[in-house]
């Protein structure tokens, strides 16, 4: 796991001054880091998986390939405006602004196991729209797992009583 910090990316002041950024782009370009960080994630899975839902944009990154370890389906969770046809949608805070996100709610079958996953557990807040979004569709969210956590934001706070998986914390 020491890797991941070697080939996570700080990027001062993007995507508006006075946020880090960390950049998993070299992590991915790595074939051998990416394929342990892949390895990784789907080995710490309890249990069965239906679905893994990637967050937009670099969830997308981890959830299918994670999906095709577990031999589960992968469901994106995207931005508002980006899916054709009747969606389900959930609002929520960011760090810098608000946002809101969609999924096609025929695409999760009533009780569905849903892992989410994103590559940055920040405030929480992406996180937590998403499991108010994919339960509201009638899922169970098994776990949410992440590539990195930034402590210091509390994330954690907002997903009381789902378990989660963090391959590096950052305080």
């Amino acid at each position: 796991m020491r890797r991941i910090d070697e080939l996570v990316r700080l990027v001062p002041d993007y995507p508006q001054p006075g946020i880090l950024f960390r950049d998993i782009m070299p992590l991915l370009a790595d074939a051998s880091a990416f394929a342990d960080v892949i390895g990784e994630i789907a080995g710490r899975v309890d249990g069965p998986v239906d679905l893994v839902a990637g967050m937009e944009a670099r969830g997308f990154l981890l959830a299918a390939p994670v999906a095709v370890a577990l031999g589960a389906g992968v469901l994106p969770v995207r931005k508002a405006g980006k899916l054709p046809g009747p969606t389900a949608s959930e609002s929520y805070e960011l760090e810098y602004g608000t946002a809101t996100i969609e999924i096609h709610p025929a695409t999760v079958p009533d009780g569905a196991r849903v892992l989410v996953i994103d590559d940055v557990l920040a405030t929480g807040g992406t996180a937590a729209a998403t499991v108010a979004l994919l339960q509201r569709c009638g899922a169970d969210v098994v776990g949410l797992s992440f590539l990195v956590e930034l402590e210091a934001l509390r994330g954690r706070d907002l997903l009381t009583g789902h378990a989660i998986d963090v391959l590096v914390s950052v305080p």
